[in-house]
């Protein structure tokens, strides 16, 4: 069905909806204590050396939904389960309003949220219907021939000099479909490594992701296709998972529950990046759609999952969107990529300047957002055919970032999720200044593995301060043999603000007390002085 009728049709009759969206959330998993004993049994063991190596302890959500409530609500008159989430404790469902309301005098459920808000016990939340047509976020020694500007532009290719593409790191790519990745010439070279692990398409519940739809085997070329003298991905050489969460046919919010579904499996199996060129604001349903109010960084389904992805130590690199042309609000990034803890890509042309389609920020709280940016117009793309094309969208400068972090992150493999997106962000060229278009610029990936190398360097120690910016916590890290430092932070016309001692087990202050803006910091210990610059947000 055309698309613009679909929705024209929707606009039309969708008060006459008799089946609703909504998630039902239980009160415990009774049996978390046992699971937890034997994690092994729904992490692999790479998710495990992944919390290991960063500090991340196993906590309740890791464990899988306790089953017999599952069954429960399966088992419930009128109740259909769409998608589940163990990170939330919670079920998707589409049911009538009575039918989903009956659940709560079930002792195991602690309440229902619907999608749409007004039938939920809070006020009900005025909703602005404006058509819009789905988008995936796209308008139609390498020997890197025409794709050299997107990796150059990023100095990315010498991080390819020196052997970093992406070798032993493992990118989820959560997309609409994979179209001919198994059988054209850009992707061969995965192949012929190993490098593509598996993949699950969550909207058909099967393993069917090659033949569904063309989006993301043209994000996926973005970091792993190859065809010499025409295209090399920022991550030639990573391993990826391919996951389909995206149903073309619709725009629901279910696809944020399977985006959710997805990201935990991500998590399960050990990958440390998360791409995901796609984006939530309007649905269908126009009682279901986000509003601007809705874009502070922990509200959205999706967007909640995205941040807790990053709290089990993975980065969740997202696209801003290509609605910047649009009116206030809706030229705004939306979900995930509004999260808290995801790294938003904006689109640039190749010579730096805006493009103008992407997406804008700040956020409704007041957030930098699009973090930072990579080419998104006339990137250099592998289409379904595997001809070798052009096209445009966030949902380009997307994975050539996340490809990108995926190869400077084997660079600095001793380093948390954290710390890496901190470096990359101060490698950016517009750090001290950021903005609602560009946010906080391009980086260069050269000048942010110098800095790490630095940080991480035996001979010339020094203090990782992250995360910069910072909202109200800094933390630090102590290089070996240090265990006290005197930390001096000052205004931004030099007046001393705060003085404290700090040590290597107590690595972090609260910042709460300073209005948003740039100041500096002076940490001495051992006849070390390092100082740098900090961004309260």
């Amino acid at each position: 069905m055309n698309k613009l009728y679909f929705i024209a049709f929707f606009l039309l009759s969708f008060s006459g909806y008799s089946q609703e969206d909504a998630w039902v959330y239980f009160n415990d998993k009774p049996d978390a204590a046992t699971q937890l004993s034997t994690p092994i049994n729904f992490l692999t063991q790479r998710a495990l050396d992944r919390r290991t190596h960063q500090g991340i302890a196993l906590s309740e959500n890791d464990v899988p939904i306790y089953q017999p409530y599952i069954d429960g609500i399966t088992a419930a008159t009128g109740i259909t389960v769409m998608a589940k989430s163990k990170w939330m404790n919670c079920l998707h469902i589409i049911g009538s309003v009575d039918n989903i309301n009956a659940l709560t005098s079930l002792p195991y459920v602690n309440h229902v949220h619907f999608a749409d808000v007004s039938l939920n016990s809070k006020r009900p939340i005025p909703r602005i219907i404006t058509p819009v047509n789905k988008q995936m976020d796209v308008t139609a020694n390498f020997n890197y021939g025409n794709s050299g500007n997107q990796i150059q532009m990023l100095n990315g290719d010498l991080l390819h000099q020196a052997g970093f593409t992406g070798t032993g790191k493992i990118i989820a790519v959560l997309d609409s479909g994979f179209i001919n990745v198994d059988s054209t010439s850009p992707f061969q070279r995965l192949f012929d490594n190993n490098q593509i692990l598996g993949g699950y398409n969550y909207v058909s519940q099967s393993t069917d992701v090659y033949s569904l739809h063309y989006h993301g085997t043209m994000t996926l070329s973005c970091m792993g296709g190859y065809v010499d003298g025409e295209l090399v991905g920022t991550a030639p050489d990573a391993q990826y998972y391919l996951f389909v969460t995206e149903d073309v046919s619709q725009e629901s919010p279910v696809e944020e529950s399977y985006w959710v579904e997805a990201a935990e499996e991500a998590d399960r199996l050990g990958a440390d990046i998360i791409s995901t060129s796609l984006g939530y604001y309007d649905f269908d349903n126009p009682n279901y759609g986000h509003i601007y109010d809705d874009f502070t960084g922990d509200a959205a389904f999706a967007s909640k999952g995205a941040n807790i992805a990053f709290s089990k130590g993975m980065i969740v690199v997202a696209s801003a969107g290509n609605s910047g042309s649009s009116s206030e609000p809706y030229n705004h990034i939306g979900v995930p990529a509004e999260a808290n803890n995801v790294l938003a890509v904006g689109a640039v042309k190749s010579d730096r300047s805006y493009a103008n389609f992407s997406s804008v920020g700040p956020t409704f709280d007041g957030r930098i957002k699009p973090d930072v940016m990579a080419q998104g117009q006339s990137s250099v793309v592998a289409n379904t055919g595997g001809t070798v094309q052009t096209a445009s969208g966030t949902s380009f400068s997307c994975p050539i970032m996340a490809g990108m972090i995926a190869s400077f992150w084997q660079a600095l493999p001793s380093l948390t999720n954290q710390q890496i997106v901190s470096l990359v962000k101060q490698s950016a060229d517009r750090f001290a200044n950021p903005n609602m278009q560009y946010g906080y610029g391009i980086p260069d990936f050269q000048l942010a593995l110098t800095n790490g190398l630095s940080m991480t360097s035996n001979v010339n120690p020094v203090f990782m301060v992250y995360p910069n910016p910072v909202k109200n916590v800094m933390s630090f890290v102590f290089p070996d043999g240090f265990e006290n430092a005197n930390l001096t932070i000052y205004g931004a016309l030099g007046q001393k603000i705060k003085e404290i001692v700090i040590s290597n087990t107590t690595q972090s202050i609260s910042l709460e007390e300073l209005n948003s803006g740039i100041y500096f910091y002076k940490i001495e210990s051992n006849s070390i002085v390092q100082s740098g610059k900090i961004i309260k947000n």
